[in-house]
């Protein structure tokens, strides 16, 4: 994640930037990472629009509030949420109410959330893979694709109807709130090796996203969310914070991040790699 890297990751609403080939879970959604605010803003304009090898592109975007100096911004907290990762994200959230806008705790509940996307993804999994190329898959993606095919028709749709659950719900919350606001990982970066934190380590678990819950929601809502370094925890790893608006406000919360961003402290520059000594090579070598 973007988060784990002390960058910025932009996710255009649904529709907004073409995806090909078509997703079936309608979950993928294109979007840039970037070293800052204002250039993932800039490449989001530049590949947004409506192209004819995806119906659902052509997105635009909603009129921001009239107020911008003032807005109303929920403050999730997921459960488990490290103390280091709340200590940098809190930050943020002073400087949200610093700038005068109104922030509040809010809860967002879905039952059984996390399992219907474990669900709505492995059954698109499993209908893209040929049982024979399974030994050619990696094991953590095998056992999701076996998962998969054990699913029906039924379990699938009732996968379904939780997201659209979710949906109706978070369309609620936008009623009240202009944007929402969180961490965008709440736990610290693990091994680069390691699918997930130690929790989440095996693959037979089918725990793979358990430790992304700022993420995938709104994957499955198709809401705009942009992502920007908060800080370093004491272990000297970045944490993130993100900001999420309802479809459409892809503007906002651009915006929004881009003040964000510019009220914060930089991170440190990472340490300058040693320099490679350039080989002569042959032909039909390249040298980097």
């Amino acid at each position: 994640p973007a988060a784990f890297c002390g960058v910025v990751g932009y996710k255009p609403s649904f529709g907004r930037v073409p995806y090909y080939p078509n997703g079936a879970d309608r979950l993928a959604h294109q979007g840039p990472i970037a070293a800052t605010v204002a250039d993932a803003a800039l490449l989001g304009q530049v590949i947004a629009g409506p192209h004819p090898t995806d119906p659902d592109s052509g997105l635009g975007s909603l009129d921001s509030p009239r107020d911008m100096r003032s807005l109303r911004i929920g403050w999730i907290e997921y459960e488990g949420t490290d103390p280091e990762i709340r200590r940098v994200t809190e930050a943020a959230r002073d400087v949200l109410l610093d700038e005068g806008h109104l922030v509040e705790e809010v809860q967002v509940r879905c039952h059984n959330l996390y399992p219907a996307v474990v669900d709505i993804l492995a059954a698109t999994e499993a209908a893209g893979t040929r049982p024979e190329d399974e030994e050619l898959i990696d094991p953590g993606r095998l056992h999701v694709v076996r998962h998969g095919r054990t699913l029906s028709g039924v379990a699938v749709i009732q996968a379904e109807e939780i997201r659209q659950n979710l949906r109706a719900t978070l369309r609620s919350v936008m009623d009240d709130y202009d944007l929402l606001a969180m961490a965008t990982v709440p736990v610290e970066p693990f091994d680069a090796g390691a699918i997930g934190p130690d929790w989440a380590a095996d693959v037979r678990d089918l725990l793979w996203l358990a430790w992304a819950p700022a993420s995938y929601p709104y994957n499955m809502t198709g809401q705009p969310a942009a992502s920007l370094p908060a800080g370093l925890t004491s272990s000297g790893l970045p944490a993130g914070v993100q900001l999420v608006g309802p479809v459409g406000a892809d503007d906002l919360v651009l915006t929004v991040a881009r003040r964000l961003e510019a009220m914060l402290p930089p991170l440190p520059q990472p340490p300058a790699a040693p320099p490679v000594a350039a080989s002569t090579g042959t032909t039909g070598e390249r040298t980097f």
